[in-house]
């Protein structure tokens, strides 16, 4: 049976994640470029072993997790809990460089959802400023996006900039780049059907090689993503 049902909270949900959306995403490898350079990461199959590693290990544990609770605390109203998950997500993040994406690019959507008629009460601006999370939780909330769909589309999100980054930096073709995604794509279902589960003493990252690269990262000598 052929379906054609569309919503609109289908498409908002594209816009949503769209690489279009001017907060930046494109700009940052985190840390990827420095595993590329030191030899970690030089060739499509070990790219998509990084990735797959991330989706597997920050994904599920933090990433998840912690969109679930932000989400929820929206929905409930619940401000001191928003505002807990917003700073443990923050505090969760083992480098400057991390931490800094998390707040430019939370600054960014903190400027970009009223001028697309997402409402963002005053009480909670700061807290979208100071970490993107917040506001993706807050524009699928608004938008009426169901949580796992979110979820979904915003691992989907971060998947295609990163694949996308290490197409540049190794580099790789193009193609590479779009059997990377096809591939880790068919991983994302499970993914947040574990990270949905996962209880609030099991939240936490355990990315060592992501934290070194990082970390390596901000002194690397010459970088064209930011740090």
């Amino acid at each position: 049976m052929v379906t054609t049902d569309c919503t609109l909270a289908q498409l908002r949900l594209l816009h949503l994640v769209s690489p279009s959306l001017p907060i930046g995403g494109f700009t940052y490898s985190q840390g990827l470029e420095w595993a590329v350079e030191c030899g970690w990461v030089t060739n499509e199959a070990q790219l998509m072993e990084w990735l797959d590693d991330l989706l597997t290990t920050n994904m599920v544990h933090l990433e998840i997790p912690i969109l679930a609770r932000l989400y929820k605390a929206i929905d409930e109203k619940e401000f001191e809990a928003l505002t807990y998950w917003s700073h443990y997500l923050i505090a969760s993040r083992e480098t400057r460089e991390l931490r800094e994406e998390e707040r430019n690019r939370g600054r960014a959507l903190a400027s970009l959802l009223p001028k697309l008629g997402i409402a963002v009460p005053k009480e909670i601006a700061p807290l979208i400023k100071g970490c993107q999370s917040t506001g993706f939780a807050q524009a699928a909330h608004f938008w009426n996006i169901p949580l796992a769909a979110a979820a979904a589309g915003f691992i989907w999100g971060w998947l295609e900039n990163i694949t996308l980054a290490g197409v540049k930096i190794v580099p790789l073709g193009q193609t590479a780049g779009q059997k990377i995604i096809a591939q880790l794509t068919t991983h994302i279902p499970d993914i947040v059907k574990t990270g949905l589960q996962i209880e609030d003493d099991s939240i936490g990252n355990a990315c060592p090689a992501l934290a070194i690269a990082s970390t390596l990262h901000e002194t690397q000598y010459t970088r064209i993503y930011r740090s």
